[in-house]
């Protein structure tokens, strides 16, 4: 079954549409990897500054070949594609990384 991979955002209240607005810029940059299956940004509702980055993936191997190719690429590279500038602050003050295996799943009938 699938692997599920949350990264979890510590996004201050002014860095809120910061952050959604560079992820929206991105729109495509993962759909096309090898095992990627699905890409959720989720905002906090109430009680937590923390986002959710949900994506999920065929098996442990596509995501870390994602990971050290073209995720790694688009970090080291320059936010935006403006050659020569400086890369932006980021928009999270803090991140963790949290890692499931799909063992039940059900859709709709």
């Amino acid at each position: 079954m699938s692997i599920v991979k949350i990264n979890v955002l510590s996004v201050p209240a002014e860095q809120r549409e910061v952050l959604e607005r560079r992820f929206a810029s991105r729109a495509g940059a993962v759909e096309g990897s090898d095992g990627f299956e699905w890409f959720e940004l989720l905002r906090p509702v109430e009680g937590t500054d923390q986002y959710l980055v949900y994506t999920r993936w065929r098996s442990e191997e596509d995501f870390q070949n994602w990971m050290n190719g073209s995720m790694k690429a688009a970090h080291q590279g320059t936010a935006g594609g403006e050659g020569g500038g400086e890369r932006p602050k980021p928009a999270a003050t803090g991140s963790t990384l949290w890692s499931f295996e799909v063992v039940q799943q059900a859709a709709p009938k």
